[in-house]
C-alpha cells in the first residue's frame, strides 16, 4: 500500500465566534491510501486548541505513510491501527482518526459495502443534526434561526459565553421566539463559573432549552458532575471528555458526553466509548470540528447510536470540497455507496490518488 497527502484551506461562509475565539478558516490535510487501484480518504484539520498545525499534520501523515508500506492490505493495517501497532503512542487522536477513516473507506470499497454495514448496522443512519449559531447580535441570531427552521433544522446549537450573561440570555430568548419548534442546545465552551451556571440553568430550563454543553471550564470533572447532579436540564461534557478514560470518569455523573472522532481517536475509539456508556445513564452525543464532508462522514456512519447529533461542520464552509452526507435540510445521511460514501466535488481525482 502507498499513501499520499494534500493540504487545503477551508474557508467559512462567515466567521464563527465562540467564547474563546473567532474562526474564519482552517487548514485541512487529506490522507489518501491506495491499494490495487482503489483509494481510501481521511481528513484531519488544524486546531489551535489541540496544538495541531499544518506542518505537524503533514509530518505525522508522512510517518504513517511509511508505516503503511509494510502491510499487504488495508484490512491488516486497520487491525494494526486498532491494536496500537501502526501509529506511535504519542500520535495525536486526530491523526489516528483520519488514518482510521481512510482505511475504513478503502476496506469498504474493497468489500463493496458502506462503512455502517462494516460496523454492523443494517440500515443507513439518518439523523437530525444540530446547526450552530455563533455569538452574534440578537437581531442577527433571530434572522438566522428563522432561516434555519424554514430549511428544516429541528435542532439549533447556540454558542454562549459572552462577558455579560444577559447577552447570552437575550440571544437565546430571541432564537427561542424565532424558532419555537426547534430543540435548543446551549454551548458556552467552558466559559461559565459554577456560580453563573447555577444561576442560569433554571432560566434556560424555563426557556425550554434541551441541554447545556460544557458550561464549566475543563479540568475539574468533579465540579461538572456536581453541577449535573443538581441541574434542572441535561449537562453534556465536551472539553472534559477527550478520550476513553475521561468518559469512564464521567459515565453516570453527567447526562451526556460529546464524542468527537478527532479528539478520541476515530470510529473504533468512539465505539468503545459508546459501549462504555450503555446502561450508565449517560447518553452519547456525536460532535465535530469545522471540517469538510470527508472529515464528518465517519461520524455520520455512527449517528444511529447517538442521543444528540451535532455534525454540521461542513455546513459552515463557504465551499465544501466533498459531497455525500447531506445536511442542508437539517438531516445528515450515510449513503449506500461503498466506504465512507463521499466524493470530491471539483477536486481533480489525480490530486486525490
Amino acid at each position: 500500500m502507498k499513501a499520499s497527502r494534500r493540504t487545503v484551506r477551508l474557508e467559512l461562509t462567515e466567521p464563527l465566534r465562540i467564547s474563546r475565539s473567532t474562526m474564519s478558516a482552517r487548514e485541512a490535510v487529506w490522507l489518501t491510501v491506495e491499494h490495487d487501484g482503489l483509494h481510501g480518504h481521511g481528513e484531519a484539520v488544524t486546531s489551535v486548541y489541540q496544538g495541531l498545525g499544518t506542518e505537524t499534520l503533514q509530518g505525522l501523515f508522512a510517518a504513517v505513510g511509511t508505516a503503511l508500506r509494510r502491510f499487504a492490505d488495508p484490512e491488516s493495517a486497520l487491525e494494526a491501527l486498532r491494536a496500537g501497532e501502526l501509529a506511535g503512542a504519542d500520535t495525536p487522536p486526530a491523526v489516528i482518526a483520519a488514518v482510521d477513516a481512510a482505511l475504513l473507506d478503502l476496506v469498504g470499497k474493497r468489500a463493496a459495502r458502506p462503512v455502517h454495514r462494516l460496523l454492523g448496522a443494517r440500515v443507513a443512519p439518518v439523523a437530525a443534526t444540530a446547526r450552530t449559531l455563533g455569538i452574534m447580535s440578537p437581531l442577527r441570531a433571530a434572522a438566522e434561526a428563522r432561516r434555519l427552521a424554514a430549511d428544516g433544522f429541528e435542532v439549533l446549537k447556540v454558542k454562549a459565553g459572552a462577558p455579560d450573561a444577559e447577552d447570552d440570555m437575550e440571544r437565546i430568548r430571541v432564537i427561542r421566539d424565532a424558532a419555537p419548534g426547534a430543540r435548543l442546545l446551549v454551548d458556552p465552551n467552558g466559559a461559565w463559573s459554577t456560580a453563573r451556571a447555577t444561576a442560569l440553568l433554571p432560566r434556560l430550563a424555563d426557556l425550554g432549552v434541551a441541554a447545556v454543553e460544557q458550561p464549566l471550564a475543563p479540568g475539574d470533572p468533579d465540579a461538572l458532575g456536581s453541577l449535573a447532579e443538581k441541574s434542572p436540564l441535561p449537562i453534556i461534557a465536551d472539553e472534559d471528555a477527550v478520550g476513553f478514560d475521561d468518559a469512564r470518569r464521567l459515565a453516570g455523573r453527567v447526562h451526556g458526553i460529546n464524542v468527537k472522532l478527532a479528539k478520541c481517536g476515530g470510529v473504533h475509539a468512539a465505539l468503545r466509548i459508546a459501549a462504555l456508556l450503555e446502561g450508565s445513564g449517560t447518553g452519547l452525543m456525536l460532535g465535530c470540528l469545522t471540517a469538510s464532508s470527508l472529515g464528518l462522514a465517519p461520524a455520520v456512519h455512527l449517528a444511529d447510536r447517538a442521543r444528540w447529533v451535532d455534525l454540521d461542520g461542513h455546513l459552515l464552509l463557504a465551499h465544501d470540497p466533498w459531497t455525500g452526507i447531506g445536511g442542508e435540510d437539517g438531516f445528515v445521511r450515510a449513503g449506500a455507496l461503498p466506504g465512507l460514501g463521499v466524493e470530491p466535488r471539483e477536486v481533480g481525482r489525480e490530486d486525490l490518488a
